[in-house]
């Protein structure tokens, strides 16, 4: 019975995705060792080591339904190992050729190797949805280039901007994630295979030989040297996982901020009943952005876990190795769900278009007050600029006049522009700068 929600059967559809947790679920892991023992008993067939019949036998059973699940949960409570009861429960169902399964291995390579095989998967799913946002973004970037939004510093309106440049903003740390992404999985991607003590010595002269054919066998890499006490790349795969889950919580903190009835500029995509309230019946809550935010404080807090299981003893770690398994599926599984639930959003978010023109307009002007200071700037000086459209911006919240107000009474300011100019230079559209670059190189950059 599932004790953390995001495994859940319920709970589960918030947290995560069916597609991650079958993954990493128990018997997928006991597939994965089993499938790591068959890789193993082939290349030991093919080196002459155990006979083909057995490697043959060993693969044709090598099954998690075959084997019995009571054994094996007798045997990792007795002996504190997984591997033990699998190879005993394999060796048994694999029959007179069980005596050749597990040749010259150890506990730590099959399970290490398992782990990586899921890690390949998982990483594979997160790519995929870490594509489907940039480029879901990326087109609303394209679609809302030119629709003109306030600018917030410090949560109060700074200058204008465009819902394009902000989607541009919110995608280009995945353009990012993708490259780092493709930069990881091969330095996690590698066999873990190295013998009681990192040395193969129950292999003899084949050692090398037997560990390149194991990674040839399952599609991994060979490592220069046995690596199970060298958790780096592991640390790094949810590290990565952390950073991913960072720029979704801000991406989803933009979108909570942008749905409040007093913005209401954006909203997450509506489906009847979605985000509802027990008892307001007007509520539309951003819940996917919630979960998000649930989800990243999850796979953030699993990160020091990695870090600090990183500190193995001599050749075999005394603790931190078991550690992993805490973290490892889950920060897998939390991150999937954040990204499932920050691509619906990306794809079917709600604009406003009229909304952000009005909340443009509730200032009466002072959102563009540095263009009107550069504008003047040339005419004025910087300085003497400055200290005019400052003047005009006080007497404008003073009087709650339109800035354009403000400044047609300043004689510094009328002698040198008409009120045309005046309304161009007070117009929010007129002063966005390179916002329309900065879209296409981000464009670019894909």
């Amino acid at each position: 019975m599932p004790v953390n929600p995001a495994d859940g059967p319920i709970l589960g559809t918030l947290y995560g995705s069916d597609a991650m947790r079958a993954v990493f679920d128990e018997a997928a892991y006991f597939q994965r060792m089993l499938d790591v023992e068959a890789a193993l008993a082939r290349v030991q067939a093919r080196l002459g080591l155990i006979p083909a019949a057995a490697a043959a036998r060993i693969t044709e059973v090598a099954r998690y339904e075959l084997l019995n699940p009571a054994v094996l949960a007798a045997q990792a409570r007795n002996v504190g190992y997984l591997v033990l009861g699998l190879v005993a429960e394999l060796s048994r169902v694999a029959g007179e050729h069980g005596g050749w399964t597990h040749w010259g291995a150890t506990t730590q390579d099959i399970m290490d190797s398992a782990t990586v095989l899921q890690a390949r998967d998982g990483l594979a799913l997160i790519g995929a949805e870490i594509a489907a946002l940039r480029d879901a973004l990326l087109a609303q970037a394209d679609r809302h280039r030119d629709v003109v939004m306030a600018g917030r510093t410090h949560l109060q309106q700074a200058l204008p901007t465009t819902l394009g440049l902000k989607c541009a903003t919110w995608a280009m740390p995945f353009i990012a994630h993708a490259e780092r992404l493709a930069q990881l999985r091969p330095r996690v991607e590698r066999i873990s295979f190295g013998g009681a003590a990192g040395t193969l010595a129950s292999l003899g002269p084949d050692g090398v030989a037997v560990m390149e054919g194991l990674a040839g066998e399952l599609g991994l890499a060979a490592p220069a040297a046995p690596w199970h006490v060298c958790r780096d790349a592991l640390a790094e795969a949810v590290c990565f996982l952390g950073l991913v889950a960072g720029s979704l919580a801000k991406f989803a903190t933009d979108i909570i901020l942008l749905a409040q009835t007093e913005v209401a500029e954006v909203a997450e995509p509506y489906v009847a009943g979605r985000g509802a309230s027990s008892t307001m019946p007007q509520k539309r809550n951003p819940i996917a952005s919630e979960y998000i935010h649930a989800a990243a404080r999850g796979v953030q807090a699993l990160v020091p876990l990695m870090l600090g299981a990183m500190a193995q003893d001599h050749e075999r770690g005394t603790g931190p190795w078991q550690a992993e398994a805490l973290a490892i599926p889950q920060a897998f599984v939390l991150t999937h769900g954040a990204l499932i639930h920050a691509r619906a959003i990306a794809e079917g978010m709600v604009t406003d278009p009229a909304r952000m023109r009005a909340n443009l307009d509730i200032t009466g002007g002072l959102i563009v007050a540095e263009a009107v200071m550069m504008g003047l700037a040339p005419m004025l000086g910087r300085g003497e600029a400055h200290h005019v459209v400052k003047h005009a911006c006080d007497v404008a919240l003073a009087e709650r006049i339109p800035l354009a107000t403000a400044l047609a009474r300043v004689p510094e300011v009328a002698a040198r522009l008409d009120a045309a100019a005046i309304a161009r230079l007070t117009d929010p559209a007129g002063y966005l700068g390179s916002a329309g670059a900065f879209i296409d190189r981000v464009l670019a950059a894909r």
